[in-house]
């Protein structure tokens, strides 16, 4: 299997108003460290998994929509909790809907938000 990996990051604030979150209730804020991993088990014909130069085009501008916002005032978040898994399902729905007529592949969406925490989605580009 042959993997690429581009890694960006973001910087945003949210809560996650459920008592299991205890002080994470209220407004904070989190960088994350996001990479984003794409798969194949075969090189295509430029003998590449993804074209580089576009994939990291469209993971920075994926993010850059979430760089710098509340998540709790973003009307497609309305009502969620916000974690760094559900976050990372996002994320990957947004790259996913723009890559899907360019790379059929399984991508992975990591998001480190500590030096010892990271939650991750996977899942086929389809």
């Amino acid at each position: 299997m042959y993997s690429v990996r581009i890694r960006d990051h973001i910087m945003i604030a949210h809560s996650l108003d459920h008592p299991g979150f205890g002080p994470a209730r209220e407004m904070h804020g989190a960088t994350y460290v996001v990479d984003v991993t794409f798969y194949q088990s075969a090189l295509d014909e430029m003998n590449v998994v993804i074209d580089i130069g576009l994939a990291q085009r469209i993971v920075h501008e994926v993010l850059e929509k979430l760089n710098y916002q509340n998540l709790d005032e973003l009307p497609a978040f309305k009502g969620q909790l916000t974690t760094t898994e559900f976050l990372c399902k996002a994320i990957f729905g947004r790259i996913a809907d723009r890559l899907k007529e360019k790379f059929k592949g399984k991508m992975l969406v990591t998001l480190g938000e500590s030096h010892i925490a990271w939650a991750s989605y996977e899942s086929v580009v389809a």
